[in-house]
């Protein structure tokens, strides 16, 4: 046998199986190699996070009471009510009023040191505090319905991937490079 007939056949045998590898190649790697997004949804996740405000707010206060049986105003409207019931009348009737006065007059100075004592308060400015929870949404992921070759799927991927995701041997190829 001839050399380059040998070199030929050799040549030819290496030719006509890469031709047929690729052709294999090309007729198995025939899906598609992207596939189409139908809808994104972004998945949110709720972050509450606690902060305390605080205020000044001015509060009225009742003083403390010296009298709480209000003694002095009862002395000083009895002593009163005394004195003017006995400008009325004369005789036993100037007694009569006189006791009345006082009774009355008693009762009157009694109940005008309550109201006084009641109305006796003080405005100071207090700060008071709550806690309020600020809250706000972050997204972690995307649900991401897809098609492809006609089959309809659904993924959860960290990004959005816009109009298509590439395809690698029938997979779908969900990390960036």
């Amino acid at each position: 046998m001839n050399k380059s007939m040998l070199v030929g056949g050799v040549l030819g045998a290496a030719i006509v199986t890469a031709g047929g590898a690729f052709a294999t190649y090309t007729l198995v790697d025939r899906g598609p190699k992207f596939a189409e997004v139908l809808a994104v949804e972004p998945v949110k996740e709720t972050i509450k996070t606690p902060r305390e405000v605080c205020r000044e707010v001015t509060v009225t206060r009742q003083r403390p009471v010296q009298d709480s049986n209000r003694i002095a105003g009862t002395a000083v409207g009895a002593v009163v009510g005394g004195l003017l019931g006995n400008q009325i009348g004369g005789g036993n009737g100037k007694k009569i009023a006189t006791v009345a006065g006082a009774v009355g007059g008693g009762y009157a100075g009694n109940q005008v040191q309550g109201r006084m004592q009641s109305n006796d308060t003080y405005t100071t400015t207090e700060t008071r505090c709550s806690t309020v929870t600020d809250t706000h949404d972050k997204v972690v992921g995307y649900d991401v319905k897809y098609d492809i070759g006609g089959e309809i799927g659904k993924v959860r991927m960290d990004r959005d991937p816009g109009g298509k995701i590439p395809v690698r041997d029938g997979q779908l190829v969900l990390t960036q490079q």
